[in-house]
């Protein structure tokens, strides 16, 4: 039996080994398991377990000599050291060595000039398709002649010895850079495996001066580029699988000096409230070969209740990027004439769209911001700001400095306009107002790529220091003036004042130039 050198990495295996199975080989051996379930549609689903996202207590990244002074330490970036690293290791290569291993050999980059090899270890053929939907999947001529940068170990029922190495729980996600090791140990939740890549990405690339970023992007028929970063729940996914355009990749790009590319073969979306009519895309790409993560079925149909959140609200489904009709299948574009910051605001205070100035858009890029709503989570009972650094703070490594000034560079070279858009709540705050209509939200978005938006007046908002167009087509006028909307005028001011203050506290840790912190909220006169 070929067992395609893993003695290399200290196995002494005994059991089968799979290497890039097609999905049916997957999904049977995922099925003979009772690894999961088939929807009527023929998607995979299967649940993740206690953890079903992902568990930023229990990722670290190994403190070595060469990585220490480039690594952004603290509470994100946690340090282990490369002993415990050597132990939980061992501990999964024995945990391993007597069960049937699913490998899948990709790549992560569309761009072949900073393109890397990743090798992923399973214990799950369900997470094997996963990692297969998600990665770029190699021809035949570059599987036969594939060398991986990176080895990843995937073990769920691997409980690591947590108590006596000192972590935090028996889940463990370590990133070992200079060993180009990657461990996953004591969670089923996929997202992990996928974040991990992204984490190597954004900590590779930016040396090779590539700008890395947490965004969708797309393409129109006449080649023009467009960015949408944002945090869960904000639309990037949504709003970038547009049927009049090209989508280029909907989570994880670069920037070189003059494309966009995809870093992915696939797409991982949040299928909470799912619906046919509004993301009719991402509905039809749920079928055979595709994973769904910890959504509940109609026993009697097997067809997904979307809007079952009883396991978790966090309900997801990875599938190949051509599951999607209309993309762009190199997975590379051209530099960007549009960028969108996506914030779903649950204060209801922020307008439906603004422009930024390349200052305001490193202060926004920087800051991140979305809300969580009450009742999501427990304890939580009125809006709770989120920012979270680069639009993706869990997922990089380096200096925020380093990062911005990328960011900054890139928008200035290009000439790209970047506009703010609310996906949240008006006419008050969650609770009293409600959620921006989506088809206002599209007309917006393509006003603004359509240059609609480029010669219209603009008005000055006090609070944010943000610039709201006066109209847009397709778009009630009223509407884009947040305080139109309010009828407490009282209530809106002091709304507005507290999230301003939000910002401004959390701006504070960042030691970027007074011109960006001037171009914030709190700072117009």
């Amino acid at each position: 039996m070929d067992t395609l050198n893993i003695e290399k990495y200290g196995f002494n295996h005994t059991g089968n080994i799979f290497r890039n199975n097609p999905p049916g080989a997957l999904v049977e051996k995922a099925l003979l398991h009772k690894e999961g379930r088939l929807s009527r549609a023929g998607a995979l689903c299967i649940e993740t377990g206690e953890r079903t996202g992902r568990s930023p207590d229990d990722k670290y990244i190994v403190d070595t000599p060469a990585v220490h002074d480039l690594i952004a330490w603290g509470n994100v970036n946690r340090p282990v050291s490369a002993e415990v690293f050597d132990q939980v290791y061992d501990q999964m290569i024995q945990y391993l060595n007597d069960k049937d291993l699913y490998i899948f050999d990709g790549f992560a980059g569309a761009n072949r000039k900073y393109q890397y090899g990743f090798r992923v270890i399973n214990e799950k053929a369900s997470q094997n398709l996963f990692i297969r939907n998600l990665l770029i999947r190699p021809k035949k001529e570059q599987l036969k002649d594939f060398k991986e940068d990176f080895l990843i170990l995937v073990a769920p029922g691997c409980k690591v010895d947590y108590k006596k190495l000192g972590l935090n729980s028996e889940a463990a996600i370590m990133i070992n850079f200079e060993k180009q090791i990657i461990l996953i140990a004591g969670t089923g939740y996929s997202g992990e495996i996928k974040k991990s890549v992204f984490c190597v990405m954004n900590y590779l690339l930016p040396q090779k001066k590539i700008f890395t970023m947490h965004c969708s992007a797309n393409m129109g028929i006449d080649g023009d580029t467009a960015l949408f970063f944002g945090l869960s729940g904000t639309g990037k996914t949504t709003l970038s699988a547009d049927p009049n355009r090209r989508l280029i990749g909907d989570d994880e790009h670069g920037w070189s000096r003059n494309t966009i590319f995809n870093f992915e073969g696939g797409c991982y979306a949040k299928c909470i409230n799912l619906s046919k009519e509004h993301e009719p895309e991402i509905w039809n790409a749920i079928r055979f070969g595709a994973v769904t993560e910890n959504v509940k079925l109609f026993e009697d149909t097997r067809i997904i209740n979307f809007d079952d959140g009883s396991i978790t609200e966090n309900t997801r489904v990875g599938y190949p990027i051509d599951y999607i009709p209309n993309t762009v299948s190199s997975g590379v574009g051209p530099i960007p004439r549009t960028i969108f910051f996506l914030a779903a605001d649950a204060f209801g205070v922020l307008p439906p769209i603004s422009k930024l100035d390349r200052n305001a858009a490193i202060y926004h890029f920087v800051s991140g911001y979305t809300s969580k709503l009450a009742g999501t989570e427990n304890g939580v009972t009125e809006p709770e700001a989120t920012f979270s650094t680069c639009f993706g703070e869990p997922f990089f490594p380096l200096d925020t400095a380093l990062y911005a000034q990328q960011f900054g560079r890139r928008v200035e070279k290009s000439g790209a306009n970047v506009f703010l858009i609310n996906t949240g709540w008006t006419g008050g705050s969650y609770g009293k107002g409600h959620r921006i209509p989506l088809k206002y939200t599209r007309a917006m978005i393509n006003a603004a790529l359509n240059g609609d938006l480029d010669f219209v007046e603009y008005v000055k908002e006090p609070f944010f220091n943000l610039k709201i167009p006066r109209s847009c087509p397709g778009v009630p006028a009223e509407m884009l003036n947040p305080k139109n909307t309010w009828s407490n005028k009282r209530e809106y001011d002091k709304t507005a004042k507290k999230l301003t203050k939000m910002f401004q506290e959390n701006f504070k840790k960042y030691d970027l130039p007074s011109t960006v912190v001037k171009a914030g909220p709190g700072t117009h006169k």
